[in-house]
């Protein structure tokens, strides 16, 4: 697991005055490139370079509590599920003040070569971040 921390901004929420829920999809996005950082030359390279891209072929989200401007929230990312081209990723989002569960993504990305927009075989550095944050949960039988 690899926690990122982010704090909520102003335009990040709504009339209700909590986070509207579109954006917790960009949270989850945000957590994914940190937990691609330690690629060489990082993520963008990853993709802008190497032209190799992790789009999303499924999101589930769920919600728990309430996040507003302010908070601060931990995301931890771990890997659910790791195959030959795909993988998906889990994100705990917390409100660090009592650790409060507030919103889970389950995000399932494919590897993808960008020249030809095509599923392709997951490069080894790649699946080697994936395959040391795989959840003890998801290899459980």
């Amino acid at each position: 697991m690899i926690a990122f921390v982010r704090p909520i901004k102003f335009e990040e929420v709504d009339a209700a005055g909590i986070v509207f829920f579109g954006h917790y999809l960009g949270f989850a996005h945000e957590a994914m490139e940190h937990f691609f950082a330690g690629l060489e030359r990082g993520y963008p390279h990853l993709i802008v370079k190497r032209r190799v891209g992790l789009p999303a072929v499924k999101v589930n989200m769920s919600f728990r509590a309430p996040a507003r401007y302010g908070d601060v929230l931990r995301i931890e990312t771990s890997t659910a599920h790791l195959g030959n081209r795909s993988a998906t990723l889990v994100y705990r989002m917390l409100r660090e003040e009592g650790s409060v569960l507030v919103a889970t993504v389950e995000h399932t990305i494919v590897t993808t070569n960008l020249d030809v927009m095509a599923s392709c075989p997951m490069p080894d550095d790649v699946r080697s971040i994936l395959a040391a944050h795989l959840s003890v949960e998801a290899t459980s039988p």
